[in-house]
């Protein structure tokens, strides 16, 4: 069997990277190295370590000497720890700084010392936004301009695993994916929020006039495209993933509150989120290229699915909804 080690494994992305892994690439031993913050599914992945599906490591990749080690015992390393929340990036940027850009430092010395292959997973929000009514996508030669400190300790960590691959001919792949969405998704997030809201009770929250358009693709879809991307793509290649789902914020809660059988206006705005991006979009040809094509075509599909797992495994977030609502309030949001 092939050996992977996937980083930020517990993490939304990660976790649902393990399970379609495990599902459609049986052929992978994989070791989950996570250092379960507050957004990790600790309950998902010590389930698939007590049925001996993985194995699991609990540290930080900021951990040289831990990075090292797990590095030279696999054959690929797939890259998805990140603190990735913009919200927490504006409150507290240092934790992003450490873990982004020190931890992917850490993750390329490894890579380069023991000659092993790299998937480092980044995000389209390194390139900045583009206005709401334009036509205009990003591509693969689209200039980096973050407007956080979360994107921009992602563009910094790009331009890392760029530089180690010219400067040192490291084996690296990197893929830069619109906005996520699926189960196991921290209900801080904006999906997940309003998803929770209504099942609870409450309005959902809609950010400023709700203009903001991005890009949805789900989780599944995303994680589909990494494997397409390990199999097929071209060493030292950047990939840009998505599904050519553009779709408005208001758009989203009222499609949530409309599967939900509520009515649509049921929802109220809140303060915008400083320096809140107006549209992301993703020219995915290149990705299409490899032969990959998404299962959810229809968001309103994978919303469906989205909220039938919500509704389905309330366990999953019901202790943390209080403190997530109450953390909004005091920003008015």
């Amino acid at each position: 069997m092939k050996k992977m080690l996937i980083t930020g494994g517990a993490g939304f992305i990660g976790l649902n990277f393990v399970l379609w892994t495990l599902e459609n690439r049986p052929e992978y031993e994989i070791t989950v190295l996570d250092k379960l913050t507050y957004a990790a599914n600790k309950k998902a992945i010590r389930n698939l370590v007590k049925q001996g599906k993985i194995n699991f490591i609990e540290g930080d990749i900021c951990d040289a000497n831990l990075v090292e080690e797990l590095v030279s015992r696999t054959d690929i390393v797939v890259h998805f720890a990140a603190e990735s929340h913009n919200d927490n990036s504006l409150k507290n940027p240092m934790p992003f700084v450490y873990t982004n850009v020190v931890g992917t430092a850490n993750i390329l010395e490894a890579v380069r010392k023991y000659d092993k292959r790299l998937h480092h997973i980044s995000t389209d929000e390194v390139y900045g936004d583009l206005e709401i009514d334009s036509d205009e996508k990003f591509t693969t030669e689209s200039n980096y301009n973050p407007s956080s400190p979360y994107s921009s300790t992602k563009a910094a960590s790009d331009l890392l695993v760029k530089a180690w691959h010219r400067s040192f001919g490291i084996k690296v792949t990197l893929s830069n994916c619109s906005n996520n969405y699926g189960p196991y998704q921290h209900i801080e997030k904006f999906i997940p929020r309003q998803i929770t809201n209504i099942l609870s009770g409450i309005k959902p929250k809609l950010y400023g006039n709700g203009k903001q358009v991005r890009d949805w693709i789900h989780v599944d879809d995303h994680n589909s495209a990494v494997h397409a991307i390990i199999e097929n793509g071209e060493i030292g290649q950047l990939y840009l993933i998505g599904a050519n789902g553009e779709k408005g914020n208001k758009y989203i809660i009222q499609t949530v509150l409309r599967l939900l059988d509520e009515n649509e206006a049921n929802f109220e705005h809140v303060a915008d989120r400083p320096g809140h991006d107006q549209r992301y979009a993703i020219d995915n040809s290149k990705i299409l290229e490899l032969g990959w094509t998404p299962q959810y075509i229809s968001i309103e599909d994978g919303l469906a699915q989205t909220i039938d797992w919500y509704s389905k495994y309330r366990d999953f977030w019901e202790a943390d909804k209080l403190s997530v609502e109450q953390n909004y309030a005091k920003t008015n949001q």
